[in-house]
């Protein structure tokens, strides 16, 4: 029991993550709020520049119809008090023009105490243009004066000049501001809306659907309601429910074949288990029966162990095939040549039957797991004494092995001169159960050796077959170099 005083582990916090509403809908509908009210930020400057070009250029309109006053009067004199009226009419302080190089002052004003700043109406670059509204906004002051120069409508002038407080253009500004950010806000707001009712009835609540099928099925594959209803569209969403409807049914009808065959394994197991102590019962009466002396029992004998052979062995390689996933190959280097010696007496090659003729030198050294490779060859040269003893009026035949490096592998071939592999057995010659080619054979044999190789990143392949018999390659991961040859001593010489 750990003390209560010791120092515990710090917990490590969770990072913070932004947060987002759980659902895709949600999501939805806050990123096409967001997007259009972005789209809609983007337009704000453009539409507020418009509207403080409009809102001036109304100004030097309305100063220059009223600076005219003095072409009326004989003398082109203008009173104080006209002026005044004038300025107050217009919303100026003062109006001037300048023609043929020469400035002229139509209404005069007060003496302003700061310098105005400038607005250039016929400056047509977009920078000025979209920054003046701004400039006016955010501007220090409230006593501030904006001086406007424009071209002339009714003047033959090269320009009109006007100074005028900006503070009244600064409220409509903002009034104008806040009507944008309201309409800007109702249209993201109902847009976003629009687009989520439509995007959610097309695409989300169809892939929710699925998803829910997904998981239902997920959950329990026997659950026939479970099962996904296309509804014949031809879009994407149309084909993704298509191909779950297609996956659902291959797969519970791969299930229920997994579950006949686990079904089927474990009563062939048991079936297996108790055959294989009847049968070890049958080859010990064998052998008694082999020691009596009568002629006709010793003539049967030999196809009576062969038989019994058989069977053990079949029932052997079913419970070796039915167990689970063979382990992981423990790779080791080691000769080779002592490796086919031992395999070829387990496969029962012999110097008065099927012989092995081997080729590898016994310097020749592999990279595999001992017993895994031993399980390999002894089924690759049993299959081979098997096919050379299958063919009538023979009584011996022969087994080659060699060995060769290729591109960083070790390829060991097996060639036998047995009549070779029928045509209808090579398709399905490593599939369990069915690549058997012989009477009474489960078939399992090579698929079992091929399981193995490709254990070892390697592989299995029947390289040729025919008439003449057939040769099988067995690719190793691994091209070790072979054993160094022990020095022999030299004879000391004698003594005179």
């Amino acid at each position: 029991m750990a003390d209560a005083s010791s120092p515990q582990e710090p917990t490590r916090q969770p990072a913070r993550r932004f947060f987002w509403p759980g659902g895709l809908s949600a999501r939805l509908l806050i990123l096409t709020t967001f997007f259009v009210a972005g789209a809609g930020l983007l337009a704000l400057p453009p539409t507020l520049a418009a509207f403080e070009e409009q809102w001036l250029l109304d100004r030097v309109r309305a100063a220059e119809l009223a600076s005219m006053a003095t072409d009326v009067d004989p003398n082109q004199v203008m009173s104080e008090q006209l002026a005044a009226q004038l300025r107050e009419g217009a919303g100026v302080q003062w109006v001037a023009i300048q023609k043929d190089g020469n400035r002229f002052l139509k209404v005069p004003g007060p003496r302003l105490e700061r310098t105005p700043y400038l607005v250039d109406l016929r400056d047509h670059s977009a920078v000025s243009w979209l920054s003046a509204p701004f400039q006016t906004l955010f501007g220090s002051g409230e006593d501030r004066m904006v001086r406007v120069v424009a071209e002339p409508r009714f003047y033959e002038a090269e320009f009109i000049e006007v100074v005028a407080p900006d503070t009244e253009l600064r409220e409509e500004l903002r009034r104008y501001l806040w009507r944008l950010l309201l309409v800007m806000a109702f249209v993201a707001g109902f847009a976003g809306f629009l687009v989520y009712v439509s995007l959610n009835y097309f695409l989300v609540r169809p892939m929710q659907r699925i998803t829910r099928s997904m998981e239902r099925f997920a959950a329990d594959p026997d659950d026939l309601s479970a099962r996904i209803q296309p509804s014949g569209r031809r879009d994407e969403i149309g084909r993704a429910e298509a191909e779950l409807d297609r996956m659902q049914s291959e797969l519970r009808a791969a299930l229920a074949s997994r579950a006949r065959l686990a079904a089927l394994g474990e009563a062939v197991a048991k079936i297996n288990h108790d055959l294989r102590n009847m049968l070890t019962s049958a080859q010990i009466a064998s052998e008694r029966l082999a020691a009596l002396k009568d002629p006709k029992v010793r003539e049967a004998m030999p196809r009576l162990e062969r038989a019994l052979d058989r069977a053990v062995k079949l029932a052997s390689d079913v419970l070796t095939y039915g167990k689970t996933q063979e382990p992981a190959p423990d790779l080791k280097t080691f000769p080779l040549a002592p490796a086919l010696q031992a395999a070829a007496e387990e496969a029962r090659l012999s110097a008065e039957g099927v012989r092995l003729v081997s080729s590898v030198g016994p310097l020749a050294q592999v990279t595999a797991d001992p017993d895994q490779l031993h399980r390999i060859l002894v089924n690759l040269m049993r299959n081979a004494r098997e096919a050379v003893e299958q063919q009538a009026g023979r009584s011996g035949g022969q087994v080659t092995a060699s060995l060769t490096q290729v591109d960083g592998a070790s390829v060991i071939r097996l060639a036998d001169d047995g009549p070779g592999v029928p045509e209808r057995a090579r398709e399905r010659l490593f599939q369990p159960f069915a690549g058997s080619s012989r009477p009474g054979g489960a078939g399992l044999g090579l698929a079992i050796a091929r399981e193995l190789a490709l254990g070892h990143g390697g592989d299995l392949e029947l390289v040729e077959t025919g008439p003449r018999g057939s040769i099988f390659a067995l690719f190793l991961p691994g091209a070790p170099p072979p054993l160094k040859a022990p020095r022999r001593r030299r004879a000391s010489p004698q003594a005179a």
